[in-house]
């Protein structure tokens, strides 16, 4: 027997066995899986209702929400693709993607109907506009469709059958855009059943689990959340922005037992100030990605909270996850801080290489660098009407990352570079991360990013921009000196400049494409 694999039969599973078990906590409102399946019926129904039909593109802009959890079923479930929307984006960014993406409905949070509104004129293509507004005497904007007074009458059965397959493509994930503009990334239910299965699998997603939603639900499907912790029959735990006391609060009052975040979102937990007042009785899992956090990072979360660190790798091409470090039988104890800050080994259906300019591995020494690339089931199935794009990253059977690696002898991944990102500086490879690993040693600084500028003899050379720690000081000389005593001289940053703020996507991570903007106008940069 062959049954295609559909991610609603995550949802349809957690209500027909846990109907009564709390699925989603968002602010003052709680649903259980029985009211989180009628709700997403409801909601295809209403879709349905206005025309939309197997194909068509419904995209949604807003924060977290339960809105955003139930829009991954209910407009999957009547074979519409989804099209989640950075909501930190420009307005010109949204209207570019829409119209990219050839979206007929749009489902927007209230605090957002105002960007959408000022760009409804260059929307051809979009019908419908529907707001998510749950406050109590709400005023629906002109214009706009209520949600909740679209789906409220709506009948709470499944709706009809369509003979959907597991190739079919469920979303359409725009890129973050730290390097370019966004490509639309094409993934299948089955990419997204095949990630699922390995979120289960290798970050351990339970029965009893409590998901705190700090990463955004838009950012590669929530890395797999909305259906791993739904498969299991856990808990979803809204949270509408990072902010360190409501993250506490939400751990101690929800039993929150793991999360899913950005460095950046890790850097706010370990230095929100008041963590003493919090009885915290859970020891949660916290699962990061988006750039290797520094070791001392990791130290931190385990020695001085108790709480329990994982770090994976991978990218909304890959569904996203390819990777995953832990303690393992080479360091049982879990003490090897630098190497489980790296990418880690491939998950399971994954077979992933580190391969030279000529196609070819590169030796497992941890010091011979190549690019990441991937084969799986979860590689996606191409860019949205960019061809071209597709044949570029997939090629001689692997998926091409784009991302600088070494490896070790026991396959362990340990990103050094984006290819756009590797400082060349008189002939040597400088690795931006490992200059920034090296400055967060400094007690003074709080953040930092690494990009190479133009040099009249090297060609370039390694700039830091620091953002120091309240309260603390800290010289240009005195940083480039402390660099020197933790890497090889020609690594270290030949000039610091200190900022208030880095520019990051929303997941955190850093836009040095922005950074590089300022220094390098008037030059060309190539990069081999």
């Amino acid at each position: 027997m062959e049954v295609p694999l559909l991610l609603n039969d995550f949802l349809r599973r957690a209500a027909k066995l846990y109907p009564n078990k709390t699925a989603i906590v968002d602010a003052d409102r709680r649903f259980t899986y029985r009211e989180f399946q009628e709700r997403c019926n409801q909601l295809g129904h209403g879709l349905l209702s206005l025309g939309i039909k197997r194909g068509d593109r419904v995209c949604i802009l807003s924060p977290n929400s339960h809105y955003f959890l139930e829009s991954y079923y209910g407009v999957t479930q009547i074979g519409a693709i989804l099209v989640p929307l950075n909501y930190r984006l420009v307005a010109a960014d949204h209207e570019y993607i829409i119209n990219h993406a050839g979206v007929t409905a749009v489902l927007v949070d209230y605090e957002y109907t105002g960007v959408i509104d000022d760009i409804r004129a260059n929307l051809p293509n979009v019908k419908h506009f529907i707001v998510a507004d749950p406050r109590p005497g709400k005023v629906t904007p002109d214009g706009w469709i209520d949600w909740d007074g679209l789906v409220g009458n709506r009948p709470t059965s499944a709706t009809p059958a369509i003979d959907l397959g597991e190739n079919d493509v469920t979303s359409i994930n725009y890129t973050s855009g730290t390097t370019a503009r966004p490509k639309g990334v094409m993934l299948t239910h089955r990419n997204v059943y095949i990630n699922a299965y390995n979120f289960i699998a290798h970050l351990r997603a339970s029965h009893e689990d409590v998901e705190l939603w700090t990463l955004p639900m838009f950012h590669a499907n929530g890395w797999g959340g909305p259906f791993a912790i739904t498969a299991m029959g856990g808990t979803h735990v809204v949270l509408r922005a990072v902010v360190g006391s409501e993250i506490y609060r939400l751990i101690e009052e929800e039993k929150v037992t793991f999360a899913c975040m950005a460095p950046a979102v890790l850097s706010t937990i370990l230095n929100y100030p008041d963590k003493a007042k919090h009885k915290i009785t859970t020891k949660p899992r916290f699962t990061v990605a988006g750039a290797p956090p520094p070791a001392a990072f990791i130290e931190r979360l385990e020695q001085e909270l108790g709480w329990e660190f994982l770090q994976i790798y991978g990218l909304t091409e890959t569904a996203p996850l390819i990777t995953v470090s832990t303690p393992d039988f080479q360091n049982p104890d879990g003490t090897d801080y630098p190497r489980r800050a790296r990418a880690g080994v491939e998950v399971i259906g994954c077979d992933i290489q580190v391969l030279d300019e000529n196609g070819q591995p590169v030796p497992m020494d941890g010091v011979a660098i190549g690019e990441v690339c991937a084969r799986g089931n979860m590689v996606l199935k191409g860019y949205w009407e960019q061809q071209e794009e597709t044949d570029r990253a997939i090629y001689d059977g692997y998926f091409h990352s784009g991302d600088l690696a070494v490896w070790d002898e026991f396959g362990n991944i340990h990103i050094v570079d984006r290819k756009k990102d590797v400082i060349i500086s008189g002939g040597e490879n400088i690795s931006s991360p490992e200059i920034e690993d090296a400055l967060y040693k400094h007690p003074a600084i709080l953040e930092c990013a690494v990009i190479g500028v133009p040099h009249e003899k090297w060609g370039e050379t390694p700039k830091a921009l620091v953002v120091l720690r309240q309260g603390m000081t800290a010289t240009e000389q005195e940083i480039i000196g402390f660099c020197r005593q933790h890497i090889a001289h020609f690594k270290a940053p030949t000039s610091i400049d200190f900022v208030d703020a880095l520019p990051r996507t929303a997941t955190g991570k850093l836009q040095k494409f922005v950074i590089r903007e300022k220094y390098w106008e008037g030059h060309d940069r190539r990069v081999s």
